[in-house]
């Protein structure tokens, strides 16, 4: 054990390790991990500090080499699904929690429950409850290790909203106050915000204004929609008065964030990681912005969706030492690293508490932001969410906002093909 006593994992890590005893193992022989991480995890910054943590791992591994892959969303899912069925799957693995259940079903990921009881409670007591139970279908089952994850963020162009005599001075506080305000920048002749109504995500930010994680999401028991049709028909109101103050791009575009930098487009609700774009483009064009709460339907209420993405570790003879690599990546000294880097929010409740982290702006509001969000597709791990699900929804909300059904119609008719989707 003299390999784990000079790891430099923190007291947590040090007794996590022990308690785990597989460096003995790793030594004795070549191993080789394959470790698959999200695209943008596998350029620039992000990538060559992953690699460090590679390296700082491996020094103190003899015998084991790790090979880290890049590879999109889909490609993510689509490679593990296909791993399962041919026994050729990564190691250890980033996800979304929401496809979690998937991959439990293909047999992709290991109950990691005995692994992660054997570890210091002073290392369990790291993550962010929420995350953490959205790993635990059961109370004797774990299938990954909360990693990093979003809640919504308004994006405002300071630009367009002066331009439009908007007083920029303090952020929107309810939902008819920040409408308001679009209607001013349309007015002026400029976009106010993205067409809402062709993304699920960009539906479940605005959905949240009005409604919770209790009235959304999945009621597997029953094989049912969680959906208030009260709640869908108010936000539907929403997107139909939204149409023609939109862009008729959508959240994702890359055409929306250039009406953003090019001061013709007012709000962006999205993510963080959109943030070290508009960041360049204020160094490079002078883009005047910046990022707050989305504003819910009362003071104090908030809009907006948070998600958590995973690190899994998949069933296997080397399961026991990915899950050691994968408890590192996810310790506090660690996501305290990443965080400082990336300006990042992410699962370990004690990172995102360090003080040089909870300092920095962007991760001040998206701790913010992802407490006061709703879940996108919860419960995770509960159920495979079938593709029929979030087509309904766009479907709907789409067809809604350009007057094909009235509010109540539509939100009674897609609570009842949901139900019909989710019975199948």
């Amino acid at each position: 054990m003299s390999t784990l006593s000079k790891f430099r994992f923190g007291l947590a890590g040090l007794a996590a390790l022990a308690a785990i005893g597989t460096a003995g193992r790793a030594a004795a022989e070549d191993v080789t991990l394959q470790y698959w991480v999200y695209s943008d995890f596998g350029e620039g910054d992000a990538l060559r500090l992953q690699q460090e943590f590679i390296k700082e791992f491996t020094a103190k591994h003899p015998g084991v080499t790790i090979d880290i892959v890049a590879k999109g969303d889909d490609d993510l899912t689509a490679g593990q699904v296909a791993g399962a069925a041919s026994g050729n799957l990564p190691d250890v693995f980033m996800n979304a929690q929401s496809v979690g259940a998937q991959l439990v079903e293909v047999r992709a990921l290991d109950n990691i429950y005995s692994k992660w009881m054997a570890m210091p409670e002073s290392f369990r007591a790291q993550f962010d409850q929420d995350a953490l139970k959205g790993c635990m279908p059961k109370p004797d089952e774990l299938y990954c290790l909360p990693y990093t994850g979003f809640g919504s963020l308004l994006f405002r162009n300071l630009t367009v909203l002066e331009k439009a005599g908007v007083d920029t001075s303090k952020p929107p506080a309810t939902w008819d106050e920040w409408f308001a305000q679009m209607k001013k920048v349309k007015d002026a002749g400029m976009y106010a915000i993205p067409d809402e109504t062709l993304v699920f995500n960009s539906i479940a930010e605005i959905y949240a204004t009005s409604g919770s994680t209790e009235s959304w999401g999945f009621d597997w028991a029953n094989k049912k929609t969680k959906i208030d049709p009260a709640i869908m028909a108010k936000v539907l109101k929403k997107f139909v008065d939204m149409k023609p103050l939109s862009s008729g791009t959508s959240r994702n575009d890359q055409a929306t964030k250039d009406l953003f930098i090019s001061n013709q487009l007012a709000f962006h609700t999205v993510g963080p990681w959109v943030n070290p774009t508009y960041e360049e483009a204020a160094k490079a064009s002078g883009l005047k912005y910046d990022f707050t709460l989305i504003p819910g339907d009362e003071p104090g209420k908030t809009g907006g969706i948070r998600s958590y993405e995973m690190v899994g570790v998949a069933p296997g003879p080397h399961a026991d030492l990915a899950f050691e690599f994968a408890a590192y990546l996810t310790e506090k000294a660690q996501m305290a690293r990443w965080a400082k880097l990336l300006s990042r929010y992410n699962a370990n409740a004690a990172a995102m508490a360090d003080p040089e982290v909870a300092a920095l702006p962007l991760i001040k509001v998206s701790v913010d932001a992802a407490h006061g969000a709703m879940d996108v597709a919860a419960p995770y791990f509960g159920g495979s969410v079938p593709s029929c699900y979030n087509s309904e929804v766009i479907d709907m909300a789409s067809a809604t906002a350009d007057g094909q059904h009235t509010p109540e119609e539509g939100a009674k008719e897609l609570v009842s093909q949901l139900n019909d989707c989710l019975a199948q």
